[in-house]
């Protein structure tokens, strides 16, 4: 019989510590990302864009205290809630129904630092069939609180030209001392730059026609100089250009009315309203209306 075999028991591991493994250190840089973006931002706050920005949408406040230092030539008023343009002396707005119901006698007692509303384009008519709601109504009000006024018809060039006009003098009766009448015209809607001037041509002779009064053509100063200038020279001209301290057009242009800003605010009136000013003086601005 072999003898036993002795058995070698069996090695016992320990069990292995295992190395705690080290944290991966953030890269250098990253710390300081957010403060990178905070002087990013400050860059944009303290930029011409932003300043820009604030003047056209910001709070009246904001825009008194970045008039300093600025020309004063066009400056903030407070009351209006707009930069006005330095060198005028009659002001006006233009109304339709988005105003809504209009208290004239607070507009024409309003008042800032000589600043006032002498003059009111009101909207009657657009097209061959509409007329504005509130027309009628501020045409009869406005004039009794002091207020000089002028009727416009919005212009659609795929309408015939003709039966606008007739449809405009039909709704309006212009009186000695209102403002000439306005034509409205800022848009295509898809007809061609030359049936457009055809149709304006047939509006505006049929009005001076009755009228006996060369009517005012208003149009944004795009539009114009694409699609007007050279056409109309003889007419008086209201332009629209917004959020500018000098209207950019040739000084021989014939502009008697700029339209400088869509968003002032106005005693007596809910919602934001055009402002305008004349060209001239007080005796030139007398001249211009009907006799």
């Amino acid at each position: 019989m072999p003898p036993p075999v002795k058995k070698t028991p069996a090695k016992t591991t320990s069990p292995v510590k295992r190395k705690s493994v080290a944290k991966k250190k953030a890269p250098a840089g990253t710390s300081w990302g957010w403060k990178i973006a905070l002087v990013g931002l400050l860059l944009i706050l303290l930029s011409p864009f932003y300043y820009g920005y604030i003047l056209r949408f910001g709070s009246a406040t904001w825009r008194w205290i970045l008039d300093i230092g600025q020309d004063t030539n066009y400056r903030t008023y407070k009351s209006f809630n707009v930069r006005i343009p330095g060198g005028y002396t009659v002001h006006g707005i233009d109304v339709s129904s988005y105003q809504g119901k209009i208290n004239w006698q607070k507009v024409k007692a309003m008042e800032e630092d000589g600043v006032k509303i002498k003059f009111a384009f009101i909207k009657a008519t657009e097209g061959i069939l509409m007329t504005d709601p509130y027309f009628q109504r501020n045409w009869r009000e406005a004039p009794k609180a002091g207020i000089i006024c002028g009727a416009y018809h919005f212009f659609l060039p795929q309408k015939s030209g003709l039966w606008q006009a007739r449809f405009f003098l039909q709704t309006v009766k212009i009186e000695k001392g209102d403002l000439p009448m306005v034509v409205d015209v800022e848009r295509l809607y898809r007809t061609t730059p030359e049936k457009m001037r055809a149709q304006l041509t047939l509006f505006i002779n049929q009005v001076e026609t009755k009228t006996g009064v060369k009517p005012i053509i208003y149009t944004n100063i795009s539009f114009y100089q694409d699609y007007l200038q050279g056409y109309f020279d003889e007419y008086p001209l209201w332009i629209a250009h917004y959020y500018q301290p000098k209207l950019n057009i040739g000084t021989k242009t014939n502009w008697q009315f700029w339209q400088h800003s869509d968003k002032a605010r106005i005693n007596g009136i809910n919602q934001k309203v055009d402002m305008s000013i004349f060209r001239g003086d007080t005796t030139a601005f007398d001249k211009l209306l009907v006799k």
